[in-house]
């Protein structure tokens, strides 16, 4: 029984560990890394397809291994119920985030920025591919635009 519950906690921190709350932070990393950043629109609590997005494709192990080692993501949340707020200073940047990359305010909207915050490629909504043919299009979108 400890091994199961060591391998679903192993499972939980590989899917939330790559995710970075901050904005200028994960600037700095993606030049560093010569990464780019993927940047989710969401809303956590209420979009049925921003819950089966973060599901389906970005807690599933391809795209985790993938991200870990390609990409830097950010989420920029905007959950309705009370109790899922971000704090205000989170609040405030992904007000700004939506402003800049999602004037439109789609949800789920996903975008690919290079480290000086330049859209490289977007997905409205929930993408019509697999997790795994999803992954494959994002690797190949970083590859292509490494230096």
């Amino acid at each position: 029984m400890k091994y199961v519950f060591a391998g679903l906690l192993g499972l939980i921190a590989m899917s939330f560990t790559a995710w970075q709350p901050d904005f200028e932070t994960a600037k700095k990393i993606a030049r560093e890394k010569d990464q780019l950043i993927l940047l989710n629109f969401s809303g956590s609590d209420w979009c049925g397809p921003c819950i089966r997005l973060r599901k389906e494709i970005f807690d599933s192990e391809e795209f985790s291994k993938m991200a870990d080692t390609t990409l830097i993501i950010l989420n920029a949340d905007f959950p309705r119920n009370k109790k899922n707020q971000p704090d205000k200073q989170i609040q405030s940047q992904n007000e700004a985030l939506a402003e800049k990359y999602n004037p439109a305010g789609k949800f789920p909207f996903t975008v690919l920025l290079n480290a000086d915050g330049k859209v490289i490629a977007s997905w409205d909504g929930l993408p019509k591919a697999d997790a795994v043919a999803f992954t494959r299009q994002v690797k190949s979108i970083c590859d292509a635009n490494k230096h």
